[in-house]
């Protein structure tokens, strides 16, 4: 009697693409050792921006606007860790404190001109014609400009605040995303599965933000994260020339502008946050080439 092998057909698990891709993209970012390095010194600076203010209040009496003249200009010691500044104001805690309005200008400027840069470049990459003559020639004249400077002059005309700042700092960001998107816009619509879903009806807004949007979203977020160091530090630039927070905020350009006059009696005043700004833009900076070589094409094995 013949036995009857009996093939039962096997399930292919589905996988998630996006799942998948992401995958592949942790594991190409966890083999640069300098952008780990990186995103954990930027992980560490958002968790001390939130929470360290807290700290610092639960657990010691001092507060990042509170003046004592008897410890002016005080060097470092183990009550104040980096000091006092000319008003007796415990630097390390402002520092602290003035962290939050660091990330804040980085994060949101850099959205702000991101989300318009990413919209004028898209729409620019598919409409082509006199659409995307004025709208790269706009951004030309914007990138005439340097960037500290075009910042400088926006501020100037709408005044001194952190909002105006913002505002500065996200405009001359727009014109960085608006061509890198126009160029990878006019890539991906060459494609021929984007005329196929135009042959079977689908809106123009449809495909932009559906189809196109998704496929070029890789340079912007590498884009993002160096832009974000960029931003910090004109940002700083702005607040050291007096245009930034107003004082006696804690930001760290305008306490690095404070301490400038006192470079050679008190050095201190002026190392720390300048330090600190360094540091933050070098972490931005590291973390964005790791990001970059993870979603670079060329990098993939």
């Amino acid at each position: 009697m013949s036995e009857e092998t009996v093939n039962h057909p096997v399930t292919a698990k589905k996988v998630n693409p996006q799942l998948e891709s992401f995958k592949q993209f942790w594991r190409r970012l966890a083999k640069n050792k300098a952008a780990l390095i990186g995103g954990i010194m930027i992980l560490f600076f958002v968790i001390m921006a939130f929470l360290g203010p807290w700290i610092i209040s639960t657990f010691t009496d001092w507060e990042p606007n509170k003046t004592s003249v008897a410890n002016k200009l005080q060097g470092p010691s183990a009550e104040h860790w980096f000091g006092t500044d000319s008003f007796g104001r415990d630097i390390f805690t402002r520092i602290v404190f003035g962290m939050k309005l660091t990330l804040y200008v980085g994060f949101l400027s850099v959205f702000v001109g991101g989300v318009i840069g990413v919209v004028l470049g898209i729409v620019s990459g598919y409409y082509g014609g006199k659409v995307d003559t004025i709208i790269m020639r706009l951004m030309d004249v914007l990138l005439a400009f340097p960037g500290i400077l075009l910042a400088l002059a926006i501020v100037a005309v709408l005044g001194g605040s952190l909002t105006n700042v913002i505002i500065a700092v996200g405009i001359f960001s727009v014109p960085a995303f608006a061509r890198i998107v126009r160029g990878s816009t006019l890539s991906v619509k060459k494609l021929e599965y984007i005329d196929a879903v135009r042959a079977l009806g689908a809106s123009d807004f449809r495909i932009i933000f559906k189809h196109i949007l998704p496929n070029v979203m890789s340079p912007i977020i590498v884009q993002a994260s160096l832009r974000i160091a960029t931003a910090i530090l004109t940002g700083a630039g702005l607040a050291f020339l007096g245009l930034g927070a107003q004082p006696p905020a804690p930001e760290w350009g305008a306490m690095l502008n404070e301490g400038r006059q006192y470079m050679y009696e008190a050095g201190h005043v002026a190392l720390f946050p300048g330090l600190m700004i360094v540091i933050v833009v070098l972490a931005f900076n590291i973390f964005g080439d790791g990001v970059r070589d993870a979603l670079d094409p060329k990098m993939k094995k």
